[in-house]
Parts: structure tokens; C-alpha cells; sequence
């Protein structure tokens, strides 16, 4: 599959800010686009798809995600809401009263298989896990190559022994939310170097990931066995990204951290006033974003960014502003 790319260079799917318009981009570039999914709706997700289709005929992506139901309980739902609570009032705001699982797992989401059964994208991934296995029976029957994003050798076992069809190695430098299986399981915290290494005897392509902002960092990964490269930070900046205006002001201060207080999963933003809260209590995913969310719009309507999800790797200082086509060029191995 990556023979067909004039880049081996992957845009990484990021829920909120890639969209269609940045996966054309990188596409009519020769690098392979991916449309994020996992915070729309089936309808929106088929919007979306079509969106990319009317823009370009080159193969792209689309990926999902796979996490295990919030676990429910009410009483540490509760503690998280008092313990953002004086963060509300710093702007005059009230938390809300109980939190949603506002980001349905594709598990068990028949509405969005069907639509992706329906416009066959080439590429389907997965994250936080992976499908149940009648939903990846239908995804192959389809003509959908799956990906998966490990963070360890178990994980990366568990998905070829699933049948998928290529491996994303998420090293722990990488932006945004960490593809771990179980977010209270061991984390090794391996490198995409060293995960790419650990995942090859696997057989299958895989592809590395985390702070690769540039070619010298794209040829070493593919000098050591990687099949392509796979960027999201260094996209942020460009004019086709949705990156909110202080979201790139904030990239070139490049301090990030890893975090569960925005989300309940942890996922690695750019040091802000968010990251600075103990996150040892909050609320399983998706339900500390819920609350999440509500204290960012509580804080803006006051015009303060500060606890906006500002996902980003640690190669974030050397993000460029440019558009996405010289950025697949610049990186490309």
C-alpha cells in the first residue's frame, strides 16, 4: 500500500482539528490523508468522506475509536465535578450537574458501520482498540485494509492476530491522546524508535509515530524499518488544519505534558492551566471530557485559552505555518 505514495509521509487523524480539507491537502501532495471520526456522528462521518472524495481520487483514511464503555461511578463523577468546581467560578460559570459519555465507541455502533460499509473508504484505523470481530469481518469483506495503533509489543500482537494490515507506532513523544489499550494498564512509555523496532518481528508494516517534524527524523525512522512516517503536530499549523488561533500561538512555546485531567485518558497538550490539575481522580473517558469541555467554553466566554485541549508532541517548538503540501514535502523520507 505504500508503494502507491510518492511520500511516505501519513497525517495523523486528529478529532477537532484535521479535517477533509487538510486530508486533500496532504493527498494531492502524494502523502496519504486521514479523516478523523471518532467525535462525529454517523452522518457527520459520511459528510465528511464524501467530502474528501469530491476533493481528490487518491487512496485516504479514515479512523475510529475503539475504547471499552465508560466506567460508571457516580461518586468519583461527582468528586471530579467539586474538584473543577472552583475552576468554574473563576469565571462566574457553574460545572454541570452529571457528565455525558459524549463519544460513543465504535464499538457497538452499528450506525457508523454502516455508513463506513456503505462509502468503503481504502483505509480504516483504529484507535484506543480495537473493533469487535464481526465488526472487522465486515470491514475486510468490504475491501477496508485496517490499521491499529499499539503503544507496546502486546498490543501490536493483539492486532495482527485480529487480521489487520498495518501497525502505527505510537511513541510516547507523540500529541494527543495515547492509543493505549487500557489507560490503567502498565505503560512502558517506549519511543517510536524503540516501539518500531519492537513491533517489526511482527510482520506487518508498520508505520512510526511521535514528534517527526522533520526529514532527517522521517529518514531514520525508515532507515529503521518503517514503512512510512505518521505526523499530526507538524500539520497543526497549516492554513488546512482547524487549529484554533491560540492553539498555535501555543505551539511554539513546545512544553507539553501527559494528562487525564482534560479527557480521562491520557493524552499529551501543551502545558497550560489544565495540565497543571492533579489528574489522579478524573472521571473515566469520555466523561472527564464532557466537564472538560463545558470548563474550556467557561473560561473563553471570560477570554481565556488556558484550558483549552491543546494537543501537541514534543517536537511542537518546530512546527512550521505553512500549508500542508510543503510540509509533506519538507518531511518526506
Amino acid at each position: 500500500m505504500f508503494d502507491q505514495l510518492a511520500h511516505r509521509v501519513v497525517q495523523a487523524p486528529m478529532a477537532g482539528t484535521s479535517t477533509p480539507e487538510l486530508a486533500v491537502a496532504v493527498c494531492k501532495a502524494g502523502g496519504l490523508g486521514f479523516v478523523a471520526l471518532g467525535a462525529l456522528d454517523a452522518e457527520g462521518a459520511g459528510s465528511a468522506i464524501r467530502v474528501v472524495r469530491q476533493g481528490t481520487d487518491r487512496v485516504f483514511g479514515v479512523n475510529l475509536f475503539c475504547h471499552a464503555p465508560a466506567v460508571r461511578d457516580a461518586e468519583r463523577e461527582a468528586g471530579w465535578i467539586e474538584r473543577l468546581r472552583p475552576e468554574f467560578q473563576r469565571f462566574g460559570a457553574t460545572p454541570p450537574a452529571t457528565l455525558s459519555e459524549i463519544y460513543p465507541s465504535f464499538r457497538g455502533n452499528d450506525a457508523m458501520l454502516s455508513v463506513l460499509l456503505a462509502e468503503r473508504p481504502a483505509i480504516v484505523g483504529c484507535h484506543f482498540g480495537l473493533p469487535t470481530p464481526d465488526q472487522i469481518a465486515a470491514l475486510k469483506g468490504a475491501g477496508c485494509l485496517l490499521w491499529a495503533t499499539p503503544t507496546s509489543l502486546a498490543e501490536g500482537q493483539a492486532i495482527r492476530d485480529a487480521g489487520f494490515d498495518a501497525i502505527v507506532a505510537q511513541g510516547y513523544e507523540a500529541g494527543g491522546h495515547r492509543g493505549i489499550f487500557d489507560p490503567d494498564g502498565p505503560d512502558e512509555r517506549l519511543d517510536h524508535a524503540a516501539l518500531v523496532r519492537a513491533l517489526l518481528p511482527l510482520g506487518l508494516p508498520v508505520v512510526a509515530a511521535g514528534a517527526i517534524m522533520d526529514r532527517a527524523a522521517a529518514r531514520a525512522a525508515v532507515e529503521a524499518g518503517a514503512s512510512a512516517v505518521q505526523c499530526g503536530t507538524a500539520f497543526l499549523r497549516a492554513p488546512e488544519a482547524a487549529t484554533s488561533a491560540p492553539h498555535r500561538a501555543a505551539l511554539s512555546g513546545g512544553r507539553t505534558a501527559m494528562t487525564r485531567a482534560i479527557s480521562g485518558r491520557p493524552a499529551r497538550c501543551l502545558v497550560n492551566d489544565f495540565t497543571a490539575i492533579d489528574d489522579g481522580e478524573a472521571a473515566d473517558y469520555p466523561l472527564a471530557y464532557d466537564i472538560g469541555k463545558a470548563l474550556n467554553a467557561a473560561a473563553l466566554a471570560q477570554g481565556d485559552s488556558g484550558y483549552g485541549a491543546f494537543w501537541a508532541g514534543t517536537g511542537a517548538a518546530a512546527s512550521v505555518a505553512r500549508p500542508a503540501a510543503e510540509t509533506v514535502l519538507a518531511i518526506s523520507p
